[in-house]
């Protein structure tokens, strides 16, 4: 099991996400972008690049290897 934070996933918060690949904390982050409220301006940013990503997966795919290096390199916890 590892730990990345909404921040280490682009995102502005230390909201922690656990999971034991990059798939499951980057599934826990998208869940958490869309959980934030409409008005959180700090979250939109980052709520716009998640729906990029899920729009153009191609485009995508740097962020979501250096995600995957991320997590990969993270002590187990």
């Amino acid at each position: 099991m590892k730990t990345m934070t909404c921040r280490q996933l682009g995102g502005p918060c230390d909201v922690e996400h656990r999971g034991e690949s990059a798939d499951d904390v980057i599934k826990a982050q998208d869940r958490h972008l869309k959980e934030e409220r409409a008005g959180d301006t700090a979250h939109q940013s980052a709520r716009e690049q998640m729906k990029a990503r899920w729009r153009h997966p191609k485009r995508s795919l740097g962020w979501y290897r250096d995600a995957k290096q991320l997590f990969e390199a993270l002590p187990e916890a």
